[in-house]
C-alpha cells in the first residue's frame, strides 16, 4: 500500500495504520498490545490510577537508571497508601446491563467481515 494522501478513503488510512504498526510490533516483539471491550468499565478504574501515578510520580521526572523509576513509584505508592482515597464505581448494575444490551443490537446488525488482516 503507498503512501496515504489527504482524501484517500478512511478504510485505506485505518489498513495503512494498521500496517505500519504490525511492521513496528513485528520489530519490537517486547511490546505487546491488549485490547479491551469499551464496555469494561472497571478498566476506567485502572486507568484513572495509573494516569494518577503518571502525572504525579514519572511525568517530567528524570530517572538515570531502572531502580530510580522503582523509587519514584514506590514514594508515589507509600505516600498515596498513608492517606488513601478509594476510586468510587458509580456505575450501577442495571446501567451496565442496558448498556452491554443496546451494543448487543448493534453487534448483531453489523454484518459479518469477510476477510482478514494477516
Amino acid at each position: 500500500m503507498a503512501r496515504c494522501r489527504r482524501g484517500e478513503g478512511r478504510i485505506d488510512r485505518i489498513l495503512l495504520t494498521l500496517q505500519r504498526l504490525k511492521k513496528w510490533l513485528a520489530k519490537h516483539p517486547r511490546f505487546h498490545l491488549h485490547f479491551t471491550p469499551t464496555s469494561s468499565s472497571w478498566l476506567n478504574l485502572v486507568e484513572r490510577f495509573f494516569g494518577k501515578l503518571t502525572d504525579k510520580a514519572i511525568r517530567r521526572g528524570i530517572f538515570h537508571s531502572v531502580p530510580d523509576l522503582i523509587a519514584a513509584i514506590e514514594d508515589y505508592l507509600n505516600a498515596n497508601n498513608s492517606d488513601p482515597t478509594p476510586f468510587v464505581w458509580t456505575a450501577t448494575a442495571e446501567s451496565i446491563l442496558a448498556k452491554v444490551r443496546r451494543r448487543r443490537i448493534v453487534l448483531d446488525q453489523t454484518p459479518p467481515k469477510t476477510e482478514t488482516l494477516h
